[in-house]
């Protein structure tokens, strides 16, 4: 079943649209430096099933440690809308609590995925 589904940043700067082919696939949070401080529930999709449809301009990109990964937040309020997965770098992720009339708290309990692992840095906090 393919459902697509709208979102945004906090302030509306960013809208995207995501592609959800399986519904919320792998929905996770992440126990790396930046996820764990960042506390969002993500899903994955692929480079295809996101679709900026306002402010890319806005997009301010966040790297470290690897650089492989790429995790974007508007510049002016600062959330994340999506990230490139440092995993899998094809793929991609995104905030689910940006989806537009969506419930986060609806999911229950979110398994955490070990991405900490993947750091070639200590506990990862560069």
């Amino acid at each position: 079943m393919v459902d697509r589904k709208t979102g945004s940043c906090h302030c509306g700067s960013v809208k995207f649209e995501v592609t959800l082919r399986d519904g919320l696939k792998n929905a996770r949070r992440c126990n790396c430096s930046l996820c764990r401080r960042k506390g969002a529930i993500m899903a994955d999709i692929e480079e295809s099933d996101i679709k900026i449809l306002k402010g890319e301009e806005n997009l301010v990109l966040y790297q470290w440690n690897t650089n492989i990964a790429k995790h974007w937040f508007c510049r002016s309020c600062g959330i994340y809308t999506h990230h490139q997965k440092r995993s899998e770098p094809p793929g991609y992720g995104f905030n689910v609590a940006c989806l537009e009339d969506f419930d986060p708290f609806t999911l229950g309990d979110i398994p955490v995925a070990n991405g900490a692992r993947l750091s070639l840095i200590g506990d990862d906090k560069s």
